[in-house]
């Protein structure tokens, strides 16, 4: 092995430690979490995020705000500090802009739902990035649910079917004009087979 492709494989590898140290923050913060109606671990959650961020051409630092998207949301505002001192700037800056709110309790749902859908029209690529796996995976579960469950999905929602469909649709036609590819037509997809199953 020459020096460069050592010095190659030594970065690789603090790069991917660093996702390491991330997932297991995670696993810390939302360990007693679970999914929203159901009894699935929401860490399931957080990994399946960083898993399609980087299936989707993200780096290790995109990855890692991928597993830590939900913490300023969930855990509280302080998380930011936190973040930016264990992971660096930009996964901190990615976290904050994957967060709708960061206060108890938190503003009127449909407010809140609107300025985070304005929001992305400004919205650096990489908070784009996450915040579309996220939303994907979020509505691919949904969408699970339905198929097994029917309907009676939605009463999980603070919104109701009308509301939650309306947030996602929204969602979906945001990100295909500001995220065009194939993470977003997923997205886009997955939306339509919610409305049609409905």
């Amino acid at each position: 092995m020459t020096s460069d492709q050592t010095d190659y494989s030594a970065s690789t590898a603090a790069k991917w430690e660093c996702l390491a140290e991330a997932i297991t923050y995670a696993l810390d913060i939302h360990a007693a979490q679970r999914r929203k109606g159901a009894e699935t671990p929401y860490i399931g959650h957080l990994l399946a995020v960083a898993s399609l961020v980087l299936e989707h051409g993200g780096d290790e630092e995109q990855a890692m705000a991928g597993v830590l998207h939900d913490a300023i949301e969930d855990q509280g505002a302080d998380q930011e500090a936190i973040i930016t001192a264990r992971f660096g700037v930009r996964v901190a800056a990615i976290v904050r802009g994957c967060t709708d709110a960061d206060t108890l309790p938190k503003p009127p749902w449909r407010a809140r739902k609107e300025a985070y859908i304005a929001h992305l029209e400004t919205a650096g690529a990489d908070v784009l990035l996450v915040s579309c796996a996220d939303k994907l995976h979020n509505a691919r579960a949904i969408l699970t649910d339905q198929e097994s469950h029917g309907p009676a999905v939605f009463e999980r929602f603070t919104a109701g079917r009308e509301g939650t469909l309306w947030y996602y649709g929204s969602l979906a036609e945001a990100f295909t004009r500001l995220l065009p590819g194939a993470l977003s037509r997923e997205l886009a997809q997955t939306v339509r087979r919610l409305t049609v199953a409905g």
